[in-house]
């Protein structure tokens, strides 16, 4: 099969938040391409000691991605471009071209494998299905992760902030819900902090597959997580499924534009007491999220920040 290949010519401000827009309109393996030097961090990430001259970094970033030939490409390149032209109003962008090619079909969905190794968030180990647990780690609180075509591998600085608010709020028995919930890392790590039980939502059919997967090999049985297709805004059966205010936690790492109108959605499915966290939040869009929390009646506890992302917790009054 032949996949037609569309590289995206933006900004490195830019590559992050693009990306995590590419993946919400349903486009799987974005690749990007940048200039910009690795930090320690992403040298002990990805084994990375030594690297040849690079040019100087020129600002640009290139996102690569791939769609099938059965694909409706018109329609989701209408949609591409309808969203990079509304992010100029508050962020650079850059040209935003769009060139075409075709590529024969290669294993790229794994290919991404050999740059995800183990890693701590704090005291978590984040370690793929794919590599063993070393001894000196078998007393540590493990979180097994195969994200496969599903976002979500807790390196993101998105889902790292929300990982620490669950730390903070969980508690004993908690009922959680995960709106957008990827590869299942939020409700899975909620359920391994001592959580009841977890409701993930997703747009993404992948998604059910990759939380069902994840959870079996973490070894959490299906009395205890339910994960569901659909959109909790505008779809009235889904939030008749999940439920109304019977969440003592609700969480979304989801685009700051997407958390707006969720923000009163969520609310409603909240116990009073409840705790709302979010992130996915550029930090431009910081103050447009809190005002979306107060104007709903939470009240805000916290707004953390981890390089250019922001997370803000509230609670239901």
């Amino acid at each position: 099969m032949k996949w037609n290949q569309f590289r995206l010519t933006t900004t490195t401000e830019a590559e992050d938040i693009v990306s995590s827009m590419l993946m919400d309109l349903g486009i799987e393996g974005v690749q990007i391409e940048d200039k910009v030097p690795l930090t320690p961090a992403d040298k002990e990430q990805m084994f990375v000691d030594i690297l040849p001259d690079l040019p100087e970094d020129d600002g640009k970033a290139y996102l690569t991605f791939y769609l099938g030939e059965e694909a409706d490409q018109g329609s989701i390149l209408g949609k591409v471009r309808k969203e990079l032209e509304e992010m100029r109003s508050y962020l650079d962008v850059g040209e935003c071209t769009i060139e075409e090619s075709q590529t024969e079909d290669v294993d790229w969905v794994n290919n991404w494998k050999q740059y995800f190794h183990q890693f701590y968030i704090d005291d978590i180990l984040i370690i793929p299905s794919w590599e063993k647990v070393e001894e000196k780690d078998e007393d540590k609180l493990i979180i097994h992760i195969d994200p496969g075509t599903a976002f979500g591998t807790g390196a993101h600085e998105t889902t790292q902030l929300c990982i620490r608010q669950l730390k903070k709020y969980v508690t004993q028995g908690a009922q959680v819900l995960d709106v957008g919930c990827g590869s299942g890392i939020l409700g899975m790590l909620a359920l391994k902090l001592g959580a009841g039980h977890s409701v993930g939502t997703d747009l993404d059919p992948c998604a059910i597959e990759a939380t069902n997967e994840n959870m079996e090999v973490n070894g959490v049985s299906k009395d205890r997580y339910e994960v569901m297709i659909g959109n909790m805004i505008d779809d009235e059966a889904v939030r008749n499924a999940v439920g109304y205010e019977k969440y003592d936690i609700v969480a979304a790492n989801i685009l700051a534009d997407v958390l707006v109108p969720l923000t009163p959605v969520a609310v409603r499915h909240m116990k009073k007491g409840g705790i709302y966290i979010t992130s996915g939040i550029i930090d431009v869009k910081e103050e447009v999220v809190v005002r979306a929390y107060e104007k709903a009646g939470l009240k805000v506890l916290e707004v953390n920040h981890q390089g250019e992302w922001v997370s803000v917790t509230g609670q239901k009054n």
